[in-house]
């Protein structure tokens, strides 16, 4: 696929015959056209009819899709979980662990996961509720604006 007017590559140019002996394609007559082009002091043709339309830069970028982004998340999420797997594998030292009277012995690599484990669903329970909060406080606003 080429871009432009520019033949593919191997290929000749229109009108120059080609690498096979087979001869060009007869000459074109030139259009006023082309002899205004010819000269610099001449007018410019007469545009007629509607213009080309210009490509836009957004037309030269790939699109976002829910499933690319779904894609991009579930091969981050397998990268991390390997890294929390070689982390874990890493840090198999027992650990004595004490909390509010019970007491074990826990592979470091093991605690620290569940500690961090404990503090992002305690980070995900706040923002929950302030998400409810904020949720009421707008349902009761649109609420009063009906009245």
């Amino acid at each position: 696929m080429s871009t432009g007017n520019y033949p593919s590559a191997g290929q000749p140019e229109p009108g120059t015959g080609n690498h096979a002996g087979i001869p060009s394609a007869p000459a074109r007559t030139p259009s006023p056209a082309d002899s205004a082009l010819a000269r610099p002091d001449a007018a410019p043709p007469a545009i007629t009819g509607t213009p080309a339309p210009q490509p836009s830069a957004a037309a030269d970028q790939p699109r976002v899709t829910r499933a690319g982004v779904v894609w991009a998340a579930v091969v981050a999420a397998l990268v991390l979980l390997i890294l929390l797997i070689i982390f874990i594998l890493q840090n198999q030292d027992q650990v004595a662990v004490r909390y509010f009277g019970l007491e074990g012995l826990v592979p470091l690599g093991m605690a620290l996961f569940i500690a961090s484990v404990t503090g992002g669903v305690l980070v995900a329970m706040a923002g929950g509720a302030r998400i409810l909060q904020l949720r009421r406080n707008a349902h009761r606003a649109r609420l009063r604006q009906r009245k």
